[in-house]
């Protein structure tokens, strides 16, 4: 699930003080004399973060041969132990970046037309699902009204609702019974209604659920052992920060959860180092076949620079990456590339229990990209 552009996601998730210190720590092979990026300057931004918001934030950069990675805030509210820099964290709608990439190597097999109606792979489903492609699914052009406008989401509501078992079919009809946003293909808005779906096109085409595709066709292969579709599982395997909100006046640790109302929208769990490696071979064309990459890039005027699961976002300084955003309760994500990849930026924020305006992303940006 998401709620702001990618690049900004951070910035202006609704978060908590925390007031601790930080550190970086320089990866293996790290050479000490490449200095193209201030680490002190990243380090002051994290910490900045911290202080202003998040209950901890971990990053991983990556610049040509060069990498590290630095942390700042706390892993726990009640505890002085640091962010783990391996902490595995929910990556919200990092998930949409996975799952069109599944949807664009079975579109290279020739066994899904991005161009034809959903209606073909999903009879009866959507309404209007002989006027929706699976590339306006995937573009968010579709119209599908975003199902999770329909939720109780805020901290006291979302209580009731945090542990349910949600099939994706209940979250589909939630978006089906209101009427389209616009038009198929002619505007666009953001919508995770479209990922249930394109997650619900996966298992009807491969016959397994989405998160077998994205297994065997993602993760193997790339050797990402810190991630998983965990489905109904509620806990967050391995090393991991928590994330807070407070609810009816009570702190309350809302790492764990039933991330089945996420779906195929943002269920997924990773790490910085494989949400690093998962883009780098992505963009650099490893994952899909030429004229599937070019489509994984194409963005429309009325598209907002969002592609087929990734969008683009030109900088201040000018610079474009390429990358997706993530948010769900307790964990806000990002992951972010120059389109050659030699430049890459990977993080992770957990909430504090109080909601405050996070300040310093804009300055780890401007000192990773610019």
């Amino acid at each position: 699930m998401r709620g702001t552009r990618a690049v900004a996601v951070a910035a202006v998730v609704g978060l908590a003080t925390a007031v601790v210190g930080g550190t970086a720590v320089a990866e293996p092979g790290a050479g000490a004399g490449h200095d193209r990026i201030d680490r002190q300057a990243v380090q002051r931004a994290l910490d900045e973060m911290a202080r202003t918001g998040a209950q901890g934030v971990q990053i991983r950069v990556t610049d040509g041969r060069h990498q590290f990675t630095a942390r700042a805030g706390t892993a726990r509210v009640d505890s002085p132990r640091p962010v783990p820099t391996d902490g595995r964290f929910r990556v919200g709608s990092i998930t949409k970046t996975f799952v069109s990439t599944v949807v664009l190597q079975l579109a290279g097999e020739g066994r899904v037309e991005l161009d034809a109606p959903v209606g073909r792979y999903l009879p009866g489903l959507l309404p209007h699902g002989d006027r929706i492609t699976v590339r306006q699914v995937l573009q968010h052009t579709s119209g599908l009204y975003n199902y999770t406008a329909a939720l109780p989401l805020d901290p006291d509501d979302f209580e009731g609702i945090r542990y349910r078992t949600w099939a994706p079919a209940e979250l589909v009809a939630l978006a089906t019974a209101r009427p389209l946003d616009f038009e198929p293909g002619t505007s666009w808005r953001y919508s995770n209604t479209n990922y249930v779906v394109a997650g619900l096109l996966v298992e009807k085409v491969t016959g397994r659920p989405y998160g077998d595709a994205v297994h065997q066709r993602v993760i193997r292969p790339l050797g990402l052992s810190g991630t998983s579709v965990p489905g109904t599982r509620t806990a967050i395997p391995g090393p991991h920060a928590h994330g807070y909100v407070r609810a009816a006046g009570q702190v309350v640790d809302i790492t764990e959860i039933n991330p089945s109302i996420a779906y195929a929208a943002g269920e997924m769990i990773s790490t910085t180092a494989d949400l690093d490696r998962f883009a780098d071979a992505l963009l650099d064309g490893r994952l899909l076949r030429p004229e599937q990459r070019a489509e994984l890039t194409s963005v429309l005027p009325h598209t907002a620079g969002y592609g087929l699961g990734i969008e683009a976002t030109e900088l201040p300084c000018g610079v474009k990456v390429w990358g997706h955003g993530g948010g769900i309760p307790g964990y806000s994500s990002v992951v972010l590339s120059t389109e050659d990849t030699k430049t890459r930026l990977t993080a992770s924020m957990t909430s504090a229990p109080d909601p405050g305006q996070v300040t310093g992303y804009e300055e780890v940006l401007a000192e990773v990209f610019c």
